[in-house]
């Protein structure tokens, strides 16, 4: 019979998921002649059979594929047959130019693996370093691709004889697992307190520490985590004064879903979001009855919760059974606004007024990934993205034709920063880099810049970065421009790039209606934009209509104290007379006049259509939220006063002023209502619940009635506002009830860590229109 040979070119994730062994052993079956490589192209494959056997090979090798395979294209060419083809083999990777191939995240645990440290007469008993292809760090102890052992950090550890025997079987699940390792030949974990390294079973000696109520530094995949036991309000307290984390939620590592829903309600798909590869922290519905103490997460509803996704979290949650604790705080390692602790040195020294002992190990972390955060919409049953990082990233966001041009690095905004760069048709987002504040985030988002560039084997020559000149990215890029005058700058208006982001991930083609609500945003009148209404796409965009703008007292300050945007907006509602206003009782403890007389004056009291910052003021009426001690504490406490249910069933506001008054949308009526409601001995909770409803209906009603008369079939819905599950259903409920198409982020959080990803679209677009 009449041989033929075939060459396949397989582009995806398909390096470090235990992909060539899958190629050998499908070969071997089919006895197909011969071999697979890794390149920095893809994985090339050549086969040699007869030709019905190669039909076989193609149809199974994209049926097939491991779990963790991910693959995007299939090339294929026939080329001549060799004499004498014999036998199937995996030759070694070769490193050629222009790289291709998708960078694999990390991995939670395998079952596999998780039974092995657990056998006590398997070699990797107990062992915290266990992996295999179908798990463990990627992404974090990767140097540069393709990804081989010699390019991730565990080249200076020499695999054992045995350990080589498994990653040299095509036949065991080992092969090529480049972190493979074992206690003989693989890193070590040690704890040390303040006096150096204490003896004994580090994890035995870890866990009697925790249960005593002590905090941990504990090196994890990407970073370090603080740990304390979440039952003990002492504990968790001194943790929250010592990081300086007054107020904002803490996530909790439980040690199995049955804890899991002990502390919450969980639903199938919940279920199976926190048993996924990725293993986020998943946001759940907390049982009042939850033994974790109020200092974790009191004033939420939802509580965030991770299962183990590294055997050393399995081991040390296996030694805590023994002292009856089975929920952890784990929270990000680092002090203040900083980047998480990377390295054994930075977290004894940043760490060292925080933790009372450190959990350390000798396996290197490369680059830093944050625990991802996501919650599951009830109204979809889909993901609600907060921070996509660990687990997700840097799996691209594949773009359609519509996007195709040059490679371009997107810088991203100020807040929960995230970098893109996109090359082809893959939009690369790094994980989330986070607040550009200080000096050590900074560096940070330059050695991502770096990183991901340069790990890509790409150079851009187009950097697209916000409006806003004060932005650190911004600033970066037009430095880089002065230091390389080749490179084109192309800004990008914030809320444009939040439209662009979410048509971009759905792969929309043609112009959309955006409804954009978000906290601050540099518009293109020099205002602060926050409640939009856009019309367009990618290549350019309207401002259709936006909420009425009011004063922002003292800029940033109104941020962090609430009740100066209460003020604002009652002075909207009921004129500059406080005597004129519904008697409030946090209107007593706080300098009214003195605001009054700065919007009067107009002294730092720029205009803002923001709707984070009209939550912020309808919150502040409560009295509950005079400050913020995180980023939109007082919108975020306030929706966790009601429910998505309480919300559909309450009765809105009644209002006299139309939805729309030309191209603004009112807000002061609904405002003034809130006041007169609270006034009048209304609860919170119910005022909260009619809030809701009412604006959820008006601005579906705006963003409808936009649609309407530009002809347009679909609303895509960003912005951090809409991580506030109540208004999102609420919003797309009333949408799609008056038949239109709602696009809203799944992929990709709906605030700022998708803007990135809306600026290289919008660049690419630009860069399409001036060549035409």
């Amino acid at each position: 019979m009449t041989a033929s040979r075939r060459r396949f070119l397989v582009n995806g994730i398909v390096q470090g998921v235990g992909f060539r062994p899958f190629v050998f052993n499908l070969a071997e079956a089919l006895r197909l002649a011969g071999f697979v490589t890794n390149t920095s192209a893809g994985v090339v494959i050549e086969v040699q059979g007869p030709a019905a056997a190669l039909d076989r090979f193609d149809e199974r090798l994209r049926v097939e594929a491991p779990p963790l395979a991910r693959i995007v294209s299939v090339e294929q060419t026939d080329v001549a047959p060799r004499p004498r083809a014999a036998g199937f083999v995996i030759r070694p990777s070769v490193n050629a130019p222009g790289t291709s191939t998708l960078i694999p995240p990390d991995v939670a645990t395998c079952a596999d693996c998780l039974r092995e440290i657990r056998e006590p007469g398997d070699r990797r008993h107990r062992y915290p370093f266990a992996n295999c292809t179908n798990c463990g760090p990627r992404w974090t102890i990767i140097e540069r691709i393709p990804y081989d052992r010699p390019y991730t950090s565990m080249a200076r550890f020499e695999m054992c004889p045995d350990c080589r025997r498994e990653y040299e079987d095509p036949r065991n699940r080992r092969f090529h697992a480049q972190p493979n390792a074992c206690p003989v030949c693989g890193p070590q974990v040690w704890l040390e307190d303040g006096d150096g390294a204490m003896h004994g079973d580090p994890l035995v000696q870890a866990a009697a520490l925790l249960a005593e109520g002590r905090i941990l530094a504990i090196k994890g995949l990407g970073g370090f985590h603080l740990a304390v036991r979440a039952d003990d309000q002492a504990a968790v307290t001194r943790l929250r004064r010592r990081k300086g984390r007054e107020a904002k939620p803490l996530a909790v590592m439980v040690n199995s879903i049955s804890t899991c829903r002990e502390l919450c309600e969980v639903s199938v798909t919940e279920e199976t979001v926190l048993r996924s590869p990725q293993a986020p922290i998943v946001l759940l519905v907390k049982r009042p009855e939850a033994p974790v103490c109020e200092a974790v997460a009191g004033g939420h509803r939802r509580l965030g919760v991770m299962l183990p996704y590294t055997p050393l979290h399995h081991l040390l949650c296996d030694a805590l059974e023994a002292h009856g604790v089975r929920a952890l705080v784990m929270t990000s390692g680092n002090a203040g606004h900083e980047p998480i602790c990377l390295d054994n040195d930075q977290a004894r020294a940043r760490l060292g007024g925080i933790a009372d002992a450190w959990l350390l190990h000798d396996r290197d972390i490369v680059r830093r990934a944050d625990d991802s955060v996501l919650q599951v919409l009830p109204a979809d049953d889909r993901p609600l993205v907060f921070r996509r990082s660990r687990g997700f990233a840097p799996v691209p966001v594949l773009l359609k034709a519509q996007y195709d041009g040059p490679d371009v690095l997107a810088v991203g905004p100020e807040l929960k920063n995230t970098v893109c760069v996109l090359k082809d048709d893959r939009a690369f987002l790094s994980p989330h880099i986070g607040d550009l504040e200080n000096l050590r985030a900074h560096e940070f988002f330059a050695e991502t810049v770096v990183t991901l560039t340069g790990i890509l084997e790409c150079e851009p020559r187009y950097i697209a970065h916000d409006m806003h000149p004060g932005y650190f990215s911004t600033q970066w890029a037009r430095r880089r421009a002065t230091e390389d005058p080749g490179l084109k700058l192309i800004p990008v208006q914030h809320h444009h790039a939040h439209l662009a982001a979410v048509l971009a991930e759905h792969g929309h083609h043609g112009p959309a209606v955006g409804l954009i609500l978000d906290g601050t945003g540099y518009g293109t009148d020099g205002t602060i934009w926050g409640g939009e209404i856009l019309t367009g796409d990618a290549a350019g965009f309207i401002r259709a209509a936006h909420l009425e703008t009011v004063p922002l007292p003292g800029g940033d300050a109104a941020i962090r104290q609430p009740w100066r945007m209460a003020v604002s907006w009652l002075q909207r509602a009921f004129g500059p007379e406080p005597s004129d206003w519904p008697p409030l009782p946090f209107l007593d403890r706080q300098p009214v006049a003195q605001i009054l007389e700065m919007i009067a004056k107009d002294i730092n009291c720029p205009l803002t259509s923001s709707c984070g910052r009209l939550f912020d003021a309808v919150a502040a009426l409560t009295g509950r939220w005079d400050t913020a001690h995180y980023e939109a504490q007082a919108a975020i406490e306030f929706m966790a006063l009601t429910t998505t249910a309480e919300a559909a069933a309450a009765e809105p506001f009644p209002l006299t002023a139309s939805t729309m008054d030309g191209q603004i949308i009112p807000a002061a009526e609904l405002v003034g209502a809130c006041a007169v409601a609270l006034a009048g001995g209304v609860s919170p909770s119910e005022v909260s619940a009619r809030f809701h409803s009412t604006l959820g209906n008006r601005l579906a009603a705006a963003a409808a009635a936009v649609a309407r008369s530009e002809a347009i079939d679909t609303v895509a819905l960003g912005g951090g506002v809409l991580q506030n599950e109540i208004l999102l259903t609420e919003v797309m409920r009333r949408l799609q009830a008056a038949g239109l198409r709602v696009l809203r982020p799944v992929e990709l959080p709906p605030g700022d860590g998708a803007v990135a990803l809306g600026q290289a679209a919008i660049a690419r677009a630009v860069i399409a229109k001036s060549a035409r």
